[in-house]
This record gives structure tokens, sequence and C-alpha cells, in this order.
């Protein structure tokens, strides 16, 4: 079991990592390798997942009732309006990602080392600096075609690949396909609520199935932090990419890959 001040730095960490192109599985993976943790366990990793599912739910409040009212109105006059088609696109784009967490958990599961985390912490800052740079004056403020959401989820597709970042991916196709950095951003993270909704159910019927130790206080703090902090997190980020756009999670990434590049020769 965890300390609850290592509950407390963890969930933070995925607090602040898990809506940022930064690869929260690089982060995490840091405590274990430098301090020597123990693993956090099944009930935490439910907790913060559930944390960050309701800090992105709360954010997106406003979006998400009005795609229900539009989806709603969409089956009631039997006629697409904008809120159905991003519903649409939004579905479309989940489904690539669940056929391959499905299939090829386990190989995901098996890359999680030090090696390929670097490799891909660095290769997807490359690639991420390169969509930030190719960003039009005039850009995309929505997805608006079934081919763009597609690419977007099989990108998502590839981002249980330990470091690779799921906003990252995701945000950098978006890029590419002539989205503005907001809609990228935007798109992503909505993206991301069935993503972590799944997850995190998956891992409760894995705890369901197991003897599993919960330390309550330690689980409610996980919770609450994960919740707060990633709150601010999508906050502060949308507000910084309009001002200064990716380039400074490009360098950060590129850090980080250098330390675990480091730390793995070492």
């Amino acid at each position: 079991m965890i300390e609850w001040w290592q509950g407390l730095l963890l969930a933070l960490i995925q607090g602040l990592t898990e809506f940022l192109p930064i690869s929260s599985s690089a982060h995490l993976l840091l405590p274990s390798m430098l301090l020597g943790w123990p693993d956090q366990g099944l009930a935490f990793d439910v907790a913060v997942h559930f944390g960050t599912l309701t800090a992105v739910v709360v954010y997106f409040r406003q979006d998400l009732w009005a795609l229900t009212e539009g989806g709603w109105a969409a089956l009631v006059e039997r006629e697409m309006n904008d809120s159905s088609w991003e519903i649409t696109y939004l579905a479309l784009a989940t489904i690539p990602a669940v056929i391959v967490g499905f299939i090829l958990s386990d190989v995901m599961d098996s890359l999680r080392s030090v090696p390929v985390i670097a490799t891909t912490t660095i290769v997807f800052a490359l690639l991420l600096g390169y969509a930030d740079r190719r960003v039009e004056s005039v850009a995309k403020t929505t997805v608006a075609s079934w081919r763009v959401a597609l690419i977007i989820g099989c990108a998502q597709a590839i981002a249980p690949i330990p470091g690779t970042s799921r906003s990252g991916i995701t945000i950098t196709a978006g890029l590419l396909l002539g989205l503005s950095r907001h809609a990228a951003a935007r798109f992503s993270f909505l993206l991301s609520i069935p993503i972590i909704l799944g997850a995190a159910l998956f891992k409760v019927s894995e705890m369901m199935g197991a003897d599993t130790l919960v330390h309550l206080p330690v689980v409610l703090m996980g919770t609450a932090v994960a919740a707060l902090s990633a709150y601010a997190c999508i906050a502060v980020f949308l507000r910084l990419i309009e001002a200064v756009g990716m380039m400074p999670f490009v360098i950060y990434r590129l850090l980080l890959g250098a330390v675990l590049c480091a730390l793995w020769w070492a």
C-alpha cells in the first residue's frame, strides 16, 4: 500500500498529465524508478480515473448539455443537426481505441519499459512540434467530416503505447488535419470522456474479481486531488495554447525523454 503523501503526489501527477500532451505514463513511471515506490493498486487507479473524468465532464458541462439537447432534438425531428453530427463524430472516433483496447491490451502493457517510453516521448514530441508549426491562421473550428473524426480516432488507438500521450497524439492529428489549436484540444478532451469511463469501468471489473485492499481515505483523497488538478489543468491549457501554442510542451517532452534516456543508460 502507498502512503497518503505518495497518493497525493501520484494523484496530482495523474490530474496534471492526463490532459496535457506530455504523457502521464512517463511521469507515473518516474516515482517508482527513482524512489522505488510500490504499485498504487487498482482501487487507487479507479479513484484517479474517476477524478479526471469528473474534471472534464464538469469543465465541458455546457458543451455536453448542448450536445444532449441537440441530439435529442435530432431524434425527435428525425433530422441531423450540428450537435447530432458532433456526437456521431465522437462516437466514430471512439471505435478504433475500443477495438485496440480489447485486442491488444496485453501487448501494450508489455511495452511499458523505460526505453519504449523515452523513445515515444521524444518521437511524438517532434511530431507535435511539426504539427503545431503547420497551424494556419484560418484553421477549422470544429470537426466537420467523418474522415477527420476517424483519423483522430485511429491516432487515439495508438495512445496505449506507453509514452505516447492520448491527448498529445489526438491533438497532433487534429492539427495536421487543419483544426485550430483550441478545436483540436476541445475534440480531444470530449473524446477522452468515453475512453476514461471505459478504462475506469474495466479496472472496476478487475477489482471486483480480486482480493483488493482499499484504504478509503487515500482513495477519496486521490479522487479529489486528481479532479481538482485536472480541472485547473484543462482551464490553463486551453488559454495557454491560444497564446503560445504547443512548443513549451514539445520542449518539455524532449527534455523528459532525455532524462529517461539518461536514467536508462545509467
